[in-house]
């Protein structure tokens, strides 16, 4: 049973970085209806950015406190990601808003692309160590949790309780939510949709940066190709929990880290990626919306 509940922690720490990611997606797909590729990119140049302001800060300022290096690196991956992702909805996105579906969706594709071997080129292809950062563990009998999955889990509670809110309770969430339903009757009403977007992919990037972040912090590596696979499960996540739900995004990737830990614990690691698309393709037959996904209605 400890060994179970083991399972159960590692699985909720590491479905709530895919939580994470995943609202990006979901948040940029609900309001212009697009699946931006490059967000899993995204994700891995916010551990980059964490990764390079955590060796500029300890080589300054040697003993500085855990917690101060953490929010710098937060706010500094925060910065640096929403400032690439306003840039390439702007220059790569934008220009293709009225064309045919699948360019955005090819121009995604390039993007993810070009920020992949771009980190590759300026950082090396080696994978890139940290030092620990947090290392306490707190001890329940047979059950050890860190105190970094602590972190992890809870920075995901807040930022979902303030997302929704934002979404749900002020007038940028109220542009979103217009802009969403039906953008030209937003525009007519005197939305400014184009900033609206790049509000909402600026957002995205943020939570992708703060997940980039965990990711380091967690693993203590950075690599310019982590942004595929995470990217994937985190898509996967989005579609699982019903792409265009905040709280279907968060259950969605919960549920893929849950089978991920669950599965490599009991069954063959190596099969695990099978179990987790395998439930997925269980999840969309019965219901093709998602857990929390509602049907979509065309306009005429």
């Amino acid at each position: 049973m400890d060994y179970f509940i083991q399972q159960l922690i590692n699985g909720l720490t590491l479905g709530s970085i895919y939580g994470l990611i995943a609202i990006g997606y979901t948040m940029v797909y609900g309001i212009i209806g697009m699946i931006n590729f490059a967000h899993g990119d995204i994700f891995m140049l916010g551990g980059f950015a964490a990764l390079i302001a955590f060796l500029i800060l300890t080589s300054f300022f040697a003993g500085v406190p855990v917690a101060l290096a953490l929010l710098v690196m937060l706010i500094v991956a925060m910065i640096m990601t929403s400032l690439w992702n306003w840039v390439i909805e702007r220059v790569a996105y934008r220009p293709l808003r009225g064309s045919f579906r699948l360019a955005p969706l090819i121009t995604a594709i390039g993007m993810s692309i070009v920020l992949s071997n771009f980190i590759q080129i300026s950082q090396g292809p080696r994978n890139k160590p940290i030092p620990p950062l947090v290392s306490d563990v707190l001890h329940f009998g047979n059950v050890t949790i860190a105190l970094k999955q602590v972190i992890i889990v809870v920075v995901t509670i807040v930022l979902l309780a303030g997302f929704w809110y934002i979404v749900n309770r002020t007038p940028l969430g109220r542009a979103q939510r217009a802009t969403e339903q039906d953008r030209k009757m937003a525009a007519l009403l005197g939305v400014d949709v184009d900033r609206t977007i790049s509000v909402t992919f600026v957002m995205g990037a943020a939570l992708a940066a703060v997940a980039g972040t965990m990711y380091l912090m967690y693993y203590g590596v950075a690599s310019f190709h982590d942004g595929f696979i995470p990217g994937v499960k985190a898509f996967t996540a989005a579609v699982l929990g019903g792409i265009g739900s905040l709280p279907g995004a968060v259950i969605g990737g919960l549920l893929i880290g849950l089978i991920e830990a669950l599965w490599s614990a009991y069954f063959s690691i190596s099969y695990k990626d099978v179990a987790t698309f395998g439930i997925l393709a269980f999840v969309l037959i019965f219901k093709p919306t998602g857990i929390l996904g509602r049907p979509e209605v065309e306009k005429v």
